[in-house]
């Protein structure tokens, strides 16, 4: 538990959070986002994977090969980030590179079969750690929820 975490609870157990606080989206957000990041980057280490490792075999496999450039547009992942993710992909033979027949500058960038039988275990691994996240919500409670995020996301990036 984190100080911050600490703060909000007692020793008796009772909430200690103001309710002028507990009934902010913006701070309700922010608290579920760090549970939720350490939750998945934990579950996935333990799977020796990264989320972007993820991002990038997921775009791969929905969207079909690309450059470096299009693979960082697709998961917003840095350039600069994104050449080592695409480095600890290739190591691991999850990702293929050849080179760019209209740009010998640049690769082309395309999933392994290996790449996608990894992507199927993630799938399940992130299916289990999103039923904990999601936990006191029932199934239909978890689509709504997953649609206003998302609506609120598109609405906040300019995207529909």
């Amino acid at each position: 538990m984190t100080r911050a975490e600490a703060a909000d609870v007692p020793d008796d157990g009772a909430p200690r959070t103001p309710d002028r606080l507990r009934g902010r989206a913006s701070r309700l957000l922010s608290q579920l986002s760090t549970r939720s990041d350490r939750l998945i980057n934990e579950g996935l280490a333990q799977a020796d994977a990264r989320k972007w490792h993820y991002a990038v075999l997921a775009s791969l496999q929905d969207f079909g090969p690309g450059s470096q450039a299009t693979l960082s547009r697709r998961t917003g992942i840095y350039r600069s980030d994104m050449v080592g993710v695409l480095n600890e992909l290739a190591e691991r033979q999850l990702v293929e590179r050849t080179p760019d027949p209209d740009d010998q500058r640049r690769n082309i960038i395309t999933i392994s079969a290996q790449g996608r039988r990894r992507l199927r275990l993630l799938d399940k691994v992130l299916d289990e750690l999103h039923d904990e996240l999601l936990a006191p919500l029932s199934a239909a409670e978890r689509d709504q929820f997953v649609r206003l995020l998302t609506r609120l996301l598109d609405h906040h990036t300019g995207t529909s």
